[in-house]
């Protein structure tokens, strides 16, 4: 499937502000044809310093509030990570927001205008209604504006990475116990070369990729499709996309790339690893010594223990397609569970080393892991409780931090689960 279709940021204010003016010229005339005995009981005086009021009080408050709610998201940026961030920033809700304070203010001015044009002491009822229910509809913006920037404290952010890579891990992988296909041997490249498929423009990430459109092509065409990208990867011109083998005639090339979402920037869906890209990316950025809070990093390590048994629990090779009678006409490359270990690791490990708060609870993390996951995944855990051993080895010179640094603590420096004599 392709990622769902957005809409430019600044389309949502910008589609508010023209119904409001569209509005502002039409309804007041319909109330004039319609409802023209109908008026409000507010003085005209009291109407015009009303909607005078809300005019320019919505323009002061779309300000200050934008101003200071960006600057708070470029603030953050430089605690966690810019591209997380730049998912805030981009949040609908802000910008439905900004359209409602933009059409308030706009109503605002065209109802302004009618006060009083067609009797000297008339306010018309409806205009009047719809100011005071934009206002209020601007009042609850203003609250849920509050709680959305709200999110960008560590806790939430945390919260609101991990639930992304949750969906996706749900969305894209069955569980390690229900049937699938068995995985065919890789002959398809025996076949001749018939065709390959070559980015020709800027560079662009791969965002997704459709697979049910390629699947077909290649049933067509008799021929199997390798896809030499992954989501998540970013091209440059002359790069090849994939490969066509024993295809007895070419595929419509448009047709190949429709089928392949290109963005400016990595997206969630059908990337598994970008969550757990973004919550690394907190984690050592929190681990430099310009800000040096290893507990951010430890927090962060909780939710990628969390993607990381959930992907353990999942058959992580899903990519081979096959279409109606079982051929296979489809390979995509997918990462395997030591590339997902790698990812969450490696970084995290060279540069906590030399925290002990960081080394513990990563100790606890892969001993977890490996005692609430099936069999097949421990020997890839086993060799990074090793590396991890080894990395405690090298980074502390005295025995007694080595033996302290070695001890399993969720909360980094909390409860240690210290082994029994026995054991």
């Amino acid at each position: 499937m392709k990622p769902p279709l957005r809409i430019t940021t600044w389309v949502i204010p910008l589609c508010y502000a023209v119904i409001a003016v569209t509005a502002g010229m039409i309804f007041p005339r319909l109330e004039l044809g319609l409802f023209h005995e109908l008026s409000s009981t507010v003085t005209v005086s009291a109407a015009i310093a009303i909607y005078s009021s809300i005019a320019s009080g919505m323009m002061a408050l779309t300000g200050v509030v934008f101003s200071l709610a960006f600057v708070m998201i470029q603030f953050s940026a430089t605690a966690y990570s810019p591209r997380l961030v730049l998912w805030v920033s981009r949040d609908p809700f802000l910008w439905h927001a900004a359209g409602i304070f933009t059409a308030t203010f706009l109503y605002a001015i065209a109802a302004l205008a009618w006060v009083g044009r067609t009797s000297p002491d008339r306010v018309p009822f409806v205009s009047s209604m719809v100011v005071i229910a934009l206002l209020m509809a601007s009042v609850g913006m203003f609250i849920g504006l509050i709680q959305r920037i709200g999110l960008l404290q560590i806790n939430r952010m945390l919260n609101f990475t991990g639930d992304q890579g949750r969906k996706v891990i749900e969305a894209l992988y069955t569980r390690l116990d229900s049937s699938s296909p068995a995985k065919e041997s890789e002959d398809f490249r025996r076949l001749p070369l018939a065709q390959t498929l070559v980015h020709r423009t800027r560079p662009q990430s791969i965002q997704a990729l459709d697979a049910a459109p390629l699947v077909n092509l290649a049933k067509a065409s008799g021929g199997v499709i390798e896809m030499l990208i992954s989501v998540g990867d970013t091209v440059v011109d002359f790069t090849p996309l994939l490969k066509v083998f024993g295809a007895s005639q070419p595929i419509d090339e448009r047709a190949l790339t429709k089928a392949i979402g290109f963005g400016d920037e990595r997206t969630f869906e059908q990337d598994p690893k970008y969550a757990l890209r973004l919550l690394v990316d907190i984690a050592i950025k929190a681990l430099s010594p310009a800000i040096n809070d290893p507990t951010t990093a430890v927090q962060a390590l909780d939710q990628i223990e969390d993607l990381l048994l959930r992907l353990g629990r999942r058959r992580l090779e899903i990519g081979q397609f096959h279409d109606s009678e079982g051929k296979l006409r489809l390979v995509v490359p997918y990462p395997a569970w030591e590339d997902f270990l790698l990812l969450a690791f490696d970084e995290i490990r060279y540069y906590g080393a030399r925290s002990v708060q960081v080394m513990r609870r990563m100790k606890a993390l892969i001993n977890d892991l490996a005692a609430r996951l099936p069999q097949e995944r421990h020997s890839a855990l086993r060799h990074w409780e090793d590396r991890l051993q080894t990395t405690i080895a090298r980074s502390f010179e005295d025995a007694e931090e080595k033996l302290e640094a070695a001890i399993e603590d969720r909360q980094g420096l909390g409860v240690p689960r210290r082994k029994s004599p026995a054991s």
